[in-house]
């Protein structure tokens, strides 16, 4: 006896009638074709990537970016083969997802980044990731970026800036006298939340006693920590999922419920200390700026909140993760550290430490820095989406002059690829190379250096970042030399191919360090 499968039995009744599995699978291949067509001609059939899914939505964030699919990290696995033809592309994924405009060049970056001004807008969607903690500047839109600006940059001044070089001489010395260098590999990252915790925020940050939540039973530093481990899973995530019984979920849930009472509880403090002028933390600066707004003008608590997580959080991974993979350049290039070397013994000496007005004295020290976050730029993607039908100018290829008008209709997203501008050979010989003189002598705020991003959006902690760097860097150069922790039989560059790679979560930054810290005379 033989039996026979359903959708081939013939009846017409059967939904898995063969003729009609055969009509469905035409209807859809057309349907897939028209819409892609509508796709290219809205982004004005300019070459790219034709993956099944969008980079920046699910599934297609979910696989690793691979020969068939973009993921949200194609712009840092493909650097060096994505714009080999053009500096901007298109993305248009033939499935699922809106189709792309992908740029490295810095005048469609002007363009698209100047605001209302062009026509284009920061679209709500790209922003969820900055939301867990309330709205704040990072994630704002027009009015409610300005109003968030305005209770923002005042807390930005010289006085944090010197309160930044003071704390950031005093953890280094705290760190030195807790930690055996020699033995153990970068610290960077809790240093740079010591010293984000203590200028910007006022709070005891000591090296071996963090201050802890209000109930006592994390560290400030463990609670960051656990939730940026489980950031995306919490933004993302349908709510049900954070109810789950797995301890890795109840631990995240603690930690964040911890960390927001422990935000309410420092704000309703400032609030209290408002005439006390001896604080000098941006913390206490915004808080004071924010009470002394109209009505109109103020930011809620939960506000206040979302811009003190947002700052704490991207401050001190950006800030970690660039310093580790300066130290990451300078082990492999002993001659550059040697350079910087000369200009810390030259300005600074040995019978002092540095000081905020040697600032701008040790260029060479920023530049390392500098050089350092082009190659790894934390604020990797800046996504804007057009308000209404515009144009924009877009340059023609390498080595060819000019521009050609391309129409960009209303609702069209544009994404500019900072990883492609900073590697892009137009602005950089040999953009690979790790050259810190490419930087002696721009100062820190030269619209030259673009990692920091572009347009009035540009990272406001810019100069909070620059500062602890070159403080930090100058003595710990000077003390220490800086060499490769190689495992058994492992080369410097097949080191630096294992260690010196992007880890893209939230920010783009350098994977683990391992360093070796021999002290100098």
């Amino acid at each position: 006896m033989t039996c026979t499968p359903h959708f081939l039995s013939g009846d017409p009744k059967s939904i898995f009638n063969l003729p009609v599995l055969v009509a469905f699978l035409a209807v859809f291949i057309v349907n897939r074709i028209w819409t892609t067509f509508y796709k290219l001609r809205s982004v004005n059939h300019i070459p790219g990537p034709r993956p099944p899914f969008s980079p920046l939505g699910l599934p297609g964030v979910l696989i690793p970016t691979s020969w068939w699919n973009t993921s949200q990290d194609v712009h840092w696995v493909r650097r060096f083969s994505l714009y080999t033809n053009n500096e901007t592309v298109s993305i248009v994924p033939f499935l699922i997802g809106k189709p792309l405009i992908w740029t490295s060049n810095l005048n469609v970056a002007r363009q698209v980044a100047s605001g209302i001004r062009t026509g284009f807008f920061k679209p709500t969607w790209s922003a969820r990731a900055l939301l867990l903690w309330g709205m704040n500047l990072f994630a704002a839109e027009g009015d409610v970026w300005r109003k968030h600006r305005r209770v923002m940059g005042p807390a930005f001044n010289n006085e944090l800036y010197r309160l930044v070089w003071s704390q950031t001489l005093k953890t280094y010395h705290d760190l030195v006298t807790s930690e055996k260098w020699e033995e153990k590999g970068t610290v960077i990252v809790p240093l740079a939340l010591l010293v984000i915790g203590s200028c910007a925020f006022g709070f005891s940050f000591q090296w071996d006693e963090p201050p802890r939540t209000s109930d006592g039973s994390l560290s400030v530093q463990e609670a960051i920590r656990t939730v940026a481990d489980t950031y995306m899973l919490r933004v993302f995530a349908p709510k049900w999922v954070l109810k789950l019984p797995f301890k890795k979920i109840q631990h995240s849930n603690a930690a964040y419920e911890a960390m927001a009472l422990f935000m309410k509880e420092h704000v309703i403090a400032r609030k209290s200390e408002i005439q006390d002028n001896t604080r000098k933390d941006a913390f206490s600066l915004l808080v004071k700026a924010n009470e002394q707004e109209e009505l109109k003008h103020k930011l809620s608590d939960d506000e206040l909140i979302g811009n003190v997580y947002i700052m704490l959080f991207a401050g001190h991974e950006t800030t970690a993760h660039t310093l580790a993979a300066t130290l990451g350049f300078l082990a492999l290039n002993q001659d550059v550290q040697d350079e910087i070397l000369e200009q810390i013994e030259e300005v600074v000496g040995y019978n002092r430490d540095p000081e905020f007005e040697d600032y701008h004295k040790l260029n060479k020290v920023l530049a390392a820095f500098f050089e350092a976050l082009r190659l790894f730029p934390s604020g990797h993607l800046m996504i804007r989406e057009a308000s209404e039908d515009t144009v924009l100018q877009i340059p023609n290829p390498r080595g060819q002059e000019g521009t050609t008008p391309f129409i960009i209709p209303k609702g069209q997203v544009v994404v500019v690829d900072m990883v492609g501008v900073q590697y892009n050979p137009r602005y950089y010989d040999d953009p690979t190379s790790y050259k810190p003189s490419r930087w002696h002598g721009i100062s820190n705020d030269s619209e030259d250096f673009t990692a920091f991003s572009v347009g009035p959006r540009a990272c406001i902690g810019r100069k909070f970042a620059t500062t602890e760097a070159v403080c930090f860097l100058s003595m710990l150069l000077r003390d220490w030399k800086v060499m490769p922790k190689l495992k058994a039989g492992e080369s410097e560059g097949q080191w630096r191919d294992r260690v010196l790679d992007a880890n893209l979560v939230l920010t783009l930054g350098v994977r683990d360090v391992p360093l070796i810290f021999v002290p100098r005379k």
